[in-house]
């Protein structure tokens, strides 16, 4: 049985491509590529200096046309759209936010293009980028803990940028084993096991504890003003946002601006994960944005999701099998989940909105992203509203009704 069961979790670990030690995040990601393509790196791993002392977009516009037909393998393809996306958006966001490009350049957009159909990604720097597949070992032999971990591609920013991008990934490496434990609850709703939806539930409440815990490291390692200043607008999109309007023209692959969001915490392929599981349905134009977030993750991932929300559901099941030890399993989940959106919201808070003012207040002398996204999150939502919206929905997710029989054992 036992044998069967690791059989069944390893075929879902194929199938979604995931790994159980650190769930969705891409494992040993390369650094290097076919030598045809030493521009592409060249210039990725010198961008900040590059934005710095403003010569990227001069460099971008001598680069070659390349084909992307030497890259044979999945990685060797997120490399390359990593680097791609980092230069695309140190191009567009080079002059800050009163000088955005309207184009990119064909020897940037139509590669990138390529190579974005490929992963079934699109052509902008996603979470899966920035997040998921941006890290190396300082030293390959030790631990992945944050003083011996470093970003493969790099903005301006500094330590801040690091951190950033640092403790998001140390914050999806912690919601791993709750992935784990919502593929356990999802085979055991089937069968009808009480004991395995109670310990995969625990699993995934333990992970959500975890993954807030790690969050904090944030305030260790991130500024506010270096985020909010400098970082921030090199992930802002070009959909819903006051800069691009109309978006950004893709030269060589469309004769009219392409609207694309920026990488954000909504394409946390976990997250809207451990919403399908708990059966927290998001509504109106709340819904409608998570949902479209997930045409900015790996397919494999999206399918998870989607998986997980035309499954049999589990809170109908927990209200109607009269098991207290299940509701309050369920129930901790949920208030685990809570806790992470509650604190995720205030310290957006404390990154983003207490910043932004501060600039207002002082003639926004910021030369990034200034007051233009002092509300609109950097996906192009309404930030605090949208933050509010998911966790009052979370909450309501609730069981309040708990059932009086335990369960049997």
């Amino acid at each position: 049985m036992e044998t069967n069961y690791r059989e069944t979790l390893q075929a879902d670990f194929d199938a979604f491509d995931i790994s159980e030690e650190l769930g969705f995040i891409l494992e040993e990601p390369l650094t290097h590529l076919p030598d045809y393509y030493r521009v592409w790196l060249d210039l990725a791993n010198n961008l900040a200096h590059l934005i710095e002392s403003r010569k990227l977009r001069d460099l971008v516009h001598k680069m070659p046309v390349l084909s992307p037909h030497l890259l044979s393998n999945h990685r060797e393809l997120r490399l390359a759209h990593l680097a791609l996306g980092f230069i695309c958006m140190g191009y567009v966001w080079q002059e800050g936010q009163h000088e955005p490009a309207q184009i990119l350049p064909k020897a940037l957009a139509w590669p990138y293009w390529l190579i974005s159909r490929r992963l079934g990604l699109p052509p902008i720097l996603t979470y899966a980028d920035s997040v998921l597949a941006n890290w190396k070992l300082k030293d390959p032999t030790g631990d992945m803990e944050i003083g011996n971990m470093d970003l493969i591609f790099s903005f301006p920013g500094g330590e801040s940028c690091r951190g950033f991008f640092m403790v998001s990934l140390l914050v999806e490496m912690a919601g791993s084993s709750g992935i784990t434990g919502a593929l356990e609850v999802m085979h055991a709703v089937k069968i009808s096991d009480l004991i395995g939806i109670q310990k995969g539930l625990i699993k995934v409440t333990q992970s959500l504890r975890k993954m807030k815990e790690t969050f904090q490291l944030m305030h260790n390692h991130v500024e506010p003003n270096a985020f909010h200043g400098t970082l921030r607008i090199f992930v802002s999109g070009w959909r819903d946002n006051p800069m691009l309007p109309r978006g950004l023209l893709y030269e060589g692959v469309s004769n009219e601006p392409i609207l694309l969001s920026g990488g954000s915490a909504a394409q946390s392929s976990a997250i809207q994960c451990f919403d399908a599981l708990l059966c927290i349905q998001h509504e109106g134009e709340t819904g409608a944005f998570l949902t479209r977030m997930r045409d900015y993750m790996p397919p494999a991932h999206r399918q998870l999701i989607e998986t997980l929300s035309v499954c049999p559901s589990l809170r109908d099941f927990i209200t109607t099998c009269s098991s207290s030890d299940l509701c309050q399993a369920y129930n901790s989940c949920v208030s685990a989940l809570v806790d992470l959106r509650s604190y995720h919201l205030n310290t957006v808070a404390k990154y983003v909105l207490v910043p932004g003012n501060r600039a207002i207040s002082m003639g926004c002398p910021l030369r990034g992203v200034g007051t233009a996204l002092n509300t609109t999150g950097t996906g192009g939502s309404d930030l605090m509203v949208f933050l509010k919206s998911v966790r009052n929905t979370t909450q309501r997710a609730l069981i309040l009704e708990r059932p009086t029989t335990s369960r049997e054992t």
